[in-house]
């Protein structure tokens, strides 16, 4: 996608956003970006990773509550909970020469 958008011109920079709730390991992405880049638009761009933290509802007691993993639970018990973030994952920007 980021060649793509590129249209032609080199890529500086990926800045992607990879929520903590994605199941996208950031490190793994960073650790495939310099093989799976080599010899296209993207070769030596530099990766730059956001991972905001999930962000969830409860139904239950009415309070907005942040999540560190999948575990859907609120703090007053109730698994009636809604993920508002979290599960992005895009790029979010290119920076191209």
């Amino acid at each position: 996608m980021a060649t793509d958008h590129a249209d032609g011109s080199r890529v500086l920079a990926v800045h992607l956003t990879v929520g903590r709730l994605s199941g996208v390991v950031p490190g793994a992405v960073r650790f495939c970006f310099d093989l799976i880049t080599e010899g296209t638009l993207l070769e030596g761009a530099r990766l730059d990773i956001e991972e905001p933290a999930g962000l969830a509802h409860c139904a239950g007691c009415g309070s907005d509550f942040t999540l560190t993993d999948l575990v859907l639970l609120c703090e007053c018990g109730s698994a009636d909970v809604e993920v508002r973030a979290g599960r992005e994952l895009r790029i979010t920007s290119l920076e191209v020469a």
